[in-house]
């Protein structure tokens, strides 16, 4: 692309330059956002920030039994 100025631009210049940014963002983006971590390092992450509930607590179902209840 030759032109310096939008003004001076065609149609189709300008598509490619839309074009162009576009695919160089979502270059960027996918190279910055991917996980490098292993599938084993991903799962026990999973397993550190699972919470179970204490023992006696009550299920989902009896909580929403109690809120029809209300």
């Amino acid at each position: 692309m030759a032109a310096a100025k939008i003004v001076d631009m065609t149609i189709d210049d300008i598509k490619a330059l839309i074009t162009q940014v576009v695919d160089e963002r979502l270059y960027n983006w996918w190279h910055s956002s991917r996980d490098t971590r292993s599938i084993e390092e991903v799962l026990a992450a999973m397993d550190c920030l699972r919470w179970t509930p204490p023992p006696g607590s009550p299920t989902t179902t009896e909580l929403l039994r109690e809120d029809r209840v209300r």
